[in-house]
């Protein structure tokens, strides 16, 4: 049972609750496929929009919705009784990405680029299937942010996460309702009320991990001398200048 009394959860909620009230992230009448992969950050994000909905003011509906890998060690067994046992109905999908992946990706690729692409086609007919139009996604603040450093030091663009942004169906709209919440909070949510965690198992996950380790490294280090650092670059990427930019298409002349 999750302790929704604790200080954890209060806040959570609360910041969760400001992002959908910021970016009108949910309205009336919304069917939101709400993406379960068994980790800390969407089972969070599945429990504080089931605690939100049940208090809103208007009526929406969350499918949740846990898409199996195709490596060998995955539990979605595990992820399925949990589930079960929160009251939520079980939509356990298969996929053969882990085949596909060792198929056709190309030598010196990123996997992990390759599976995520893979995962965001299925979600997307998945949604079609459950007529949603809304996928919410367990990103949090440090997402964010490590994905704007990490476009800024390896791929030379200004980008990070959008709270809210059209599929590249144009049909579905993916949100983020945790945008505001840092990565400890969601640690220590997870821990208190011990959810069930599922690794993928995806040997693309460790390169990946690698540069966003050095990242999370990075800001750990620059917090101890400057408190406030993952606030403000989360309020940077709100907070665009465009007349100090070198991209020609900002300019006005």
């Amino acid at each position: 049972m999750i302790q929704t009394d604790s200080p954890h959860f209060r806040k959570i909620k609360k910041l969760v609750g400001k992002a959908i009230g910021d970016f009108n992230l949910i309205e009336e009448g919304d069917r939101i496929l709400v993406g379960v992969s068994g980790g800390k950050d969407s089972y969070t994000l599945l429990h504080i929009l089931e605690a939100l909905r049940r208090r809103a003011p208007i009526p929406y509906e969350l499918i949740p919705v846990n898409l199996h890998p195709g490596t060998p060690e995955y539990r979605q067994d595990v992820i399925a009784e949990h589930l079960q046992k929160s009251g939520f109905a079980a939509h356990l999908e298969q996929t053969d990405a882990y085949a596909i992946i060792q198929e056709k990706r190309r030598p010196g690729t990123s996997y992990g680029s390759f599976c995520a692409r893979l995962r965001r086609g299925s979600l997307y007919g998945l949604a079609d299937r459950f007529e949603c139009n809304k996928i919410a996604l367990g990103h949090h603040l440090d997402d964010v942010i490590e994905t704007l450093l990490l476009n800024q030091f390896f791929v030379g663009t200004l980008a990070a996460m959008s709270p809210k942004l059209q599929a590249d169906n144009e049909r579905h709209t993916v949100i983020r309702p945790m945008v505001y919440v840092e990565e400890s909070q969601i640690i220590a949510f997870a821990e208190e009320n011990e959810l069930p965690i599922v690794p993928c198992r995806c040997p693309g996950c460790d390169d990946q991990d690698q540069q966003r380790q050095r990242m999370k490294q990075l800001i750990a280090t620059l917090a101890k001398d400057i408190p406030q650092i993952r606030n403000s670059l989360l309020a940077a990427t709100g907070n665009v200048q465009p007349r100090h930019l070198l991209d020609p298409r900002l300019q006005p002349f």
